[in-house]
């Protein structure tokens, strides 16, 4: 497949933010599915209560939710609409000037290789859970890591912001392009066609990183929009505005139980290795655990029960498939463990969560 192809591709309608000097606050991506939700007759006061989340402060544009329950909530919409790729989805409902002073920085940007790497500084504006990078070298990286958040939990968070960063692209050139490579950290046993055919065919689940690539040319293309003048004064609005962010250090917790679910299917989620991809001795790696009420071998086992309760709720994966995706070499293996962990087998569990 080209990457990339004319399109004409324009702001979707919705109307305007009204709000486009200002940042806007964490949430909007819950906030689109409890609207969608909503329109679709669904009872949205449980999914609300289920991620500790109330009907005034999703419905306050300005309210910060905490990452966390916008990634809860999102799940408990998705399964509520039956919509297994809702970020996705959602991802092409609203007017890119919704996201405001973001967009403006990035759509006066002169080129989209500018454009990213204002995205990746300033996109934490709008989402503190998630820090995205930008590297040029032989090819163009965008690639996005978790802070102070569990990553295993999310897919319709970061599968929104991978295709909302692909359509701004789009946008913003004027053409249809499309990356090199799509890596997701989630595991998908299949992905739909309509995926397929929005990225391109080289998109891998299951992968250590999520990360979007393109070919090098990419970055060189033009920004139909690009205004010198109005990308310098907002650039000066963007850095006043991550200058009165405070400072988060993520939860160690957090930062090893990211670094350890894409380890667990090569086998290799061990403490020394671990503490080799954190940049840290073993010595400090226990003692920080410790500091927090914990050893690795009890994060581990409740990560993988954590696991394996949502894995099994995908109709798509094998007994012996979620057994692999959990660091075991035998399906045996796995069983005794759940079974010990839950009281029933994997089978059961999953016959139970069906009825």
């Amino acid at each position: 497949m080209e990457n990339y192809e004319a399109t004409n591709e324009n702001h979707v309608s919705g109307g305007d933010s009204g709000n486009h000097g200002l940042p806007r606050a964490t949430g909007a991506i819950a906030r689109l599915a409890y609207a969608r939700a909503k329109a679709a007759g669904v009872d949205v006061e449980p999914l609300l209560r289920g991620a500790h989340v109330t009907v005034a402060q999703i419905e306050d544009p300005n309210y910060h939710l905490k990452v966390r329950d916008q990634i809860h909530f999102l799940n408990l919409a998705a399964d509520a609409l039956h919509d297994e790729y809702l970020g996705f989805h959602l991802a092409q409902i609203p007017d890119l000037r919704e996201f405001g002073l973001l967009y403006y920085v990035l759509s006066s940007a002169d080129t989209l290789a500018d454009a990213f790497t204002r995205v990746a500084r300033y996109s934490s504006i709008l989402n503190e859970g998630v820090a995205l990078t930008y590297v040029e070298a032989q090819d163009i990286v965008l690639s996005s890591r978790y802070v102070g958040v569990h990553r295993h939990p999310d897919r319709h968070q970061i599968e929104f912001l991978l295709t909302a960063l692909l359509r701004m692209g789009r946008q913003l050139s004027g053409l249809r392009i499309f990356p090199k490579l799509v890596t997701v950290a989630h595991f998908r046993a299949e992905h739909s066609r309509e995926l397929r055919e929005y990225f391109g065919d080289h998109v891998q689940f299951g992968a250590v990183t999520d990360e979007m690539i393109f070919p090098k040319k990419t970055g060189q293309l033009p920004v139909v929009t690009a205004d010198p003048y109005l990308h310098k004064l907002l650039i000066a609005y963007c850095e006043e505005a991550l200058s009165k962010k405070p400072f988060r250090r993520g939860l160690f917790q957090s930062n090893v139980v990211n670094a350890i679910v894409p380890l667990l299917p090569h086998g290799k989620a061990h403490a020394d290795e671990i503490a080799k991809r954190l940049g840290i001795g073993q010595r400090t790696f226990a003692r920080r655990l410790s500091s927090e009420g914990l050893t690795f071998s009890g994060l581990l086992e409740r990560l993988r029960l954590d696991l394996a309760n949502r894995y099994l709720l995908d109709k798509n994966l094998s007994i012996s498939q979620i057994a692999w995706l959990l660091g075991y070499r035998e399906v045996s293996g796995f069983s005794h463990a759940f079974k010990r962990w839950s009281g029933k087998t994997p089978r059961a569990a999953r016959s139970t969560a069906e009825g």
